[in-house]
């Protein structure tokens, strides 16, 4: 007899799982994590992995895909729910930079994971479909200053926050209200606003 799969079981299963694998990727990095260690962290066998997932790459990729989709959805709620252009570039700081040690988390997976997709065309897929997510986003904020040289605006935009959150990795003892503030007035800069924060 075939057994019957409840979809709604199966997602939270799922999803437990890549926040198992997430949490792995983060403690052992892209090269160094196995279906093994992702197994031993979610309290499950190999095989469910693979069953869930086919293998350590498409779990991996479902993992990048899960996390950039919740960043990207959480923004863009945070952004329409903002009533003033100034709170929308608030809210999408505070999207970028959500806590030390998540910030800390989600950039070094992502950064892990762009390496290891340059050498992967699947991986690749993934990451690219990162960026035209994170792009509509970009060109949203910059067309807070109209539209004429948006899409200039949206790529400084983007650097400026890649920028800051590899120094933010780097940096022993981040000061996430300074990295808040640093990116607000990149923003603000880039988009010709002559105020400065007076927070």
């Amino acid at each position: 007899m075939a057994r019957t799969v409840n979809p709604i079981q199966d997602r939270a299963r799922r999803s437990a799982l890549e926040q198992a694998a997430y949490l792995a990727l983060y403690e052992r990095g892209y090269a160094g994590v196995t279906l093994a260690n992702i197994a031993e962290h979610a309290g499950v066998s190999r095989g469910t992995l693979v069953y869930h997932f086919g293998s350590r790459a498409g779990l991996l990729a479902a993992v990048m895909r899960r996390f950039t989709r919740t960043i990207t959805v959480a923004t863009r709620r945070a952004l329409r729910l903002a009533e003033t252009p100034d709170a929308k570039l608030r809210a999408f700081v505070e999207n970028q930079f959500y806590g030390v040690q998540n910030t800390r988390r989600f950039y070094t997976v992502s950064l892990d994971f762009l390496a290891a997709a340059t050498r992967d065309p699947e991986l690749m897929a993934v990451q690219r479909d990162f960026l035209k997510q994170t792009l509509e986003l970009d060109l949203e904020l910059a067309r807070l200053a109209g539209e004429d040289g948006a899409p200039t605006r949206a790529r400084q935009l983007r650097a400026l926050v890649e920028g800051l959150s590899v120094r933010f990795l780097a940096d022993a003892h981040p000061d996430l209200a300074a990295y808040r503030a640093d990116c607000l007035g990149g923003l603000r800069a880039i988009l010709g606003w002559d105020y400065t924060d007076s927070d």
